[in-house]
């Protein structure tokens, strides 16, 4: 076991799901703290500092959704992964929209729980791997590791963590199309073809934040059958 200062919440009004996963969380080597509700949850995670939060969906008080909402809107760096029973695709549309940056299905396996976490926590707002990144500009566009921020013609958007990553990737591919594979691979280090809606979703948020008009789009552009292209001179050529 490889100890790790990186500092986890696990919010679950299930008693067993939440002391099974404090258990092999911490045997990982993370730093685990717990919250029995939705609004213990956010609290605790809105007065200390934590490096992702595991969030179940269906709880007392407030559910997961708006926790996830009110983290995001205090905390924007700080990676969510969803918990939940819950699994039909309008569901997890939900979670992405509210900003959930992964959604994980009950029942799971640990070892898929501590994949997502790892593959979360490389692309965290405070995590070194972001900080090795350098400040890339290309057009109108540049994007600021540090900080989690695109300046898109000199007025700066702060991005979620899973935006970042994936304005990151196509920004390294300029002008050329990213297909639904790749962006799994380089920003979530899996794949599946279910996890390509968590990928639509996420484009169709970071979309909202740097075009001015999403029904025709200027820098971030579909390539149908394939994935994505960003042209970030504002045009197709």
């Amino acid at each position: 076991m490889q100890k790790t200062n990186k500092r986890l919440l696990i919010v679950d009004d299930d008693k067993q799901i939440r002391e099974l996963l404090s258990f092999d969380i911490a045997q990982s080597g993370y730093i685990v703290d717990v919250a029995l509700d939705g609004q213990e949850g956010l609290k605790k995670a809105l007065e200390n500092h934590y490096d992702l939060v595991l969030l179940d969906v269906m709880m007392p008080k407030m559910n997961g959704y708006d926790v996830c909402k009110n983290i995001r809107i205090a905390k924007p760096n700080l990676p969510v992964l969803m918990l939940t029973a819950k699994g039909a695709i309008e569901d997890k549309t939900e979670g992405f929209d509210c900003g959930a940056d992964d959604y994980l299905i009950k029942p799971f396996e640990i070892q898929e729980v501590l994949l997502r976490i790892r593959a979360l926590l490389r692309r965290g707002g405070s995590t070194p791997e972001n900080s090795d990144k350098t400040i890339l500009r290309a057009g109108d566009i540049e994007i600021l590791p540090d900080s989690l921020e695109a300046v898109i013609q000199n007025k700066k958007v702060k991005l979620t963590p899973t935006e970042f990553e994936i304005l990151y990737c196509l920004l390294q591919h300029i002008n050329n199309p990213v297909t639904l594979a790749t962006l799994l691979d380089e920003v979530w280090g899996y794949g599946s073809d279910e996890d390509v809606r968590m990928v639509r979703v996420h484009v169709g948020g970071l979309r909202q934040k740097i075009e001015e008009d999403t029904r025709k789009p200027k820098y971030l552009h579909t390539v149908v059958n394939i994935g994505y292209k960003l042209t970030p001179f504002g045009n197709l050529e």
